[in-house]
């Protein structure tokens, strides 16, 4: 095995949009709350890197944000307190194909 050698090619995707990462799940926040411009906003980019929603993975904690995970068509994974930054680099060391997220 060669150290050198290059990395797999990347799986091809097909043109992805918005509803590609909305999930079913009806959000619950309160009303103003900014986790709704995250959500939005993230909504609205994961489409524009082009990685499969299969390929994604958010990493949650505590709070009103633990809930980002349900709202998103990916995977999704919801810690207990302080432990979402440990549990995404064991995540990514384990599985450097994904892109794992901490929200």
């Amino acid at each position: 095995m060669a150290i050198d050698a290059p990395p797999a090619a990347a799986e091809a995707v097909p043109p992805l949009t918005r509803a590609d990462f909305e999930s079913d799940q009806i959000v619950r926040w309160c009303p103003g709350c900014g986790d709704y411009a995250i959500l939005a906003q993230m909504q609205r980019t994961l489409p524009e890197i082009g990685v499969a929603s299969h390929n994604v993975v958010f990493i949650s904690g505590i709070g009103c944000s633990s809930r980002f995970p349900y709202y998103m068509d990916t995977y999704g994974i919801h810690s207990v307190h302080g432990r979402a930054p440990a549990l995404a680099t064991g995540l990514k060391a384990s599985r450097p194909d994904l892109d794992v997220w901490v929200v």
